[in-house]
């Protein structure tokens, strides 16, 4: 698909290390996630946008607990209260959604066409939304920034399968994921593959220069520096071990998230 030239993505920082997304088109916009209302307020404001639809990824409070305020800040805009969308399998634990969305299906996002995708792990009603046309993956809490989520309800399994069906997407897609959890991250991926130059790199380029260049990045970039998106490397397998020598990739990302559970290196977020 050609990718319209006129969409871009905003990232806009909410509460400690959360994240919100305008996918903009032109005047028209869509966000992904709500952690807090006044700084998304601010920035619809200064890009002029109108918001036309807000995408919930997953029920947990530090994605939807700002969605009151957003709508009583939006007042009686004379463009229409947004349309509020989200996992029909987690219709009972989100706010009231104008929209149910089914993993697989299509849907319009500021005129550009999205696909809703099913991503279980982090929580077992989680959805990720790609949206081709912006060369753009909202991944919420599953695949995040050398990393992934926690598995707080979904197995390992499930995770591995949602980080597949994730990494199979184009290489030149654009990760927006949820928390910038780039430290903590980093220093488990140096201890699962301390081999891995594009993994220091990457890390040693935000340090520096903090902002989000390295923050989101492409899924090439991920793949090349994201540990659970590399259960195939050498490297890996021989830290966790002889056993894991002629594992399935399945069986080495879940020793990965073990691994990663227990891993807090002094100053860095777990």
């Amino acid at each position: 698909m050609t990718m319209n030239t006129s969409a871009r993505v905003v990232a806009i920082p909410c509460l400690r290390d959360n994240f919100a997304f305008l996918l903009i088109a032109g005047r028209a916009a869509a966000l992904i996630d709500v952690p807090e209302a006044a700084p998304i307020l601010d920035a619809i404001r200064a890009e002029g946008v109108t918001l036309g639809m807000v995408v919930l990824t997953h029920h947990h409070d530090d994605h939807v607990q700002g969605l009151g305020d957003l709508l009583r800040g939006l007042g009686d805009a004379e463009d229409g209260r947004p349309v509020v969308m989200g996992a029909a399998a987690d219709r009972h634990r989100l706010p009231p959604l104008d929209r149910a969305l089914v993993p697989g299906e299509r849907q319009t996002l500021a005129g550009l066409g999205a696909e809703v995708i099913d991503a279980p792990g982090h929580t077992v009603g989680h959805i990720a939304i790609h949206v081709p046309e912006a060369a753009a993956l909202f991944s919420g809490d599953s695949l995040m920034a050398m990393g992934c989520g926690r598995l707080f309800e979904g197995t390992a399994a499930q995770m591995w399968a949602t980080l597949a069906r994730l990494a199979s997407l184009p290489p030149e897609t654009r990760v927006w994921s949820g928390h910038d959890y780039i430290a903590g991250n980093a220093a488990f991926a140096f201890h699962a593959e301390p081999g891995n130059e594009a993994a220091l790199r990457r890390a040693t380029l935000h340090r520096l220069q903090g902002g989000t260049d390295e923050l989101f990045v492409t899924l090439a970039q991920e793949r090349a520096t994201n540990p659970f998106l590399r259960p195939d490397s050498p490297a890996i397998r021989a830290g966790l071990g002889p056993d894991f020598a002629g594992a399935g990739d399945a069986e080495v990302f879940a020793a990965l998230r073990r691994a990663k559970d227990s891993f807090r290196p002094q100053g860095t977020q777990p």
